[in-house]
């Protein structure tokens, strides 16, 4: 049911119209009644087309008075048009863009001009929305990868449209290791360039938290191709859990590293550890004390892993939170992007073993 508006109410209205140069639908949206009911007022107090069309003109005027102030406040015929073609397609705008152009003495096209950069940047942020709602925690470089883009233009587009990865990485420590005594073996990672697989593997373990408790991920990286070769999952952290690791790996690779290298934690600088590797005739390399970037491979391996992997807590029960662990393994491996290698590790490896490279 339509509600009754006073006499006072009408009046206004008219004298709106009338005399202000409001437009009848600014007026219905104003008074939120009907355009046709308003017209029939204007009828009834003689207020005929002629009036109509002079408001209609009066508050194009007014308009254009604004716009051509407004541009004038630009320096430069480019901002200026720029900003003209900005108001002449603001749907806020009545002004023609016949009278706009006319004004400032363009041709009328120019307002109708849309930017095919902006076109093009719009389309590709939809892709770069897309990448980065697969891969949460990809930045600008991973994604110019995955969209063979220039990295610049993907920087540049997602700082315009705030687009950030929603996971950022958190450092940890092994507390459980402060106090201990520096082992004798010397790090050699830092005198070698390695060139092909199974020269270096680098070993280190994380914790997990899984609700009241821990699960214990150990992993065995090779240098030159980035893959996760061997892993082990415990509840416990000891020399089982890295030797299950190392076993596994060797298991993979049918063969042995020439070196081995982690940090000082108390799993790795145990003697049994070290003494199976050494009759293994494997070279053991080993981190400085209190030097976690000397075994940068592993540390930032686990930042991003941790980070992808998410709360495991959230899973039902253990099983499911080991699957995964598994999954974001086989993730890394696969499909992720490695920065260094701008593909995934095992399509890295792939490729080096055919010769592609060369």
């Amino acid at each position: 049911m339509t509600q009754k508006i006073s006499r006072e109410i009408k009046d206004k209205i008219v004298e709106k119209i009338k005399n202000e140069g409001w437009s009848v639908r600014q007026a219905a949206d104003e008074f939120k009644t009907s355009p046709n009911t308003i017209y029939s007022w204007l009828e009834k107090g003689k207020i005929g087309a002629d009036t109509l069309k002079l408001g209609k003109l009066q508050r194009e005027n007014q308009q254009l008075k604004m716009i051509i102030a407004e541009l004038m406040l630009d320096s430069g015929k480019g901002k200026k048009i720029a900003r003209a073609r900005y108001l002449a397609n603001d749907k806020g705008t009545m002004i023609s863009k016949k009278k706009l152009a006319s004004k400032l003495g363009i041709a009328r096209s120019t307002l109708y001009y849309q930017s095919k950069k902006k076109v093009e940047d719009e389309v590709l942020k939809q892709e770069i929305v897309e990448v980065m709602d697969s891969n949460p925690a990809y930045g600008y470089r991973r994604v110019a990868i995955a969209l063979k883009h220039n990295s610049k233009k993907i920087a540049r587009i997602m700082k315009h449209n705030r687009l950030k990865p929603r996971l950022c990485r958190r450092k940890w420590s092994k507390k459980q290791d402060i106090g201990l005594p520096a082992v004798h073996y010397q790090n050699h990672l830092k005198e070698l360039t390695i060139a092909q697989r199974n020269i270096v593997w680098v070993a280190d373990f994380t914790y997990i938290k899984f609700r009241d408790k821990f699960l214990y991920l150990a992993t065995v990286i090779d240098v030159y191709d980035k893959e996760v070769i061997g892993f082990a999952i415990s509840s416990r952290h000891n020399r089982y859990l890295v030797k299950s690791a190392t076993l596994l790996a060797i298991k993979k690779r049918g063969c042995l590293p020439q070196y081995f290298h982690s940090d000082q934690g108390s799993e790795y600088q145990s003697q049994e550890h070290t003494d199976w590797l050494e009759q293994l005739g494997v070279t053991i390399s080993m981190s400085k004390k209190g030097s976690p970037w000397e075994n940068g491979y592993q540390e930032s391996f686990y930042s991003q892993f941790k980070l992808e992997l998410g709360n495991v807590s959230q899973c039902s029960h253990e099983g499911e939170a080991l699957e995964r662990i598994y999954n974001q393994i086989y993730y890394y491996n696969n499909h992720r992007i490695h920065s260094g290698l701008k593909m995934p590790p095992s399509l890295y490896n792939t490729i080096t073993a055919t010769g592609q490279f060369m």
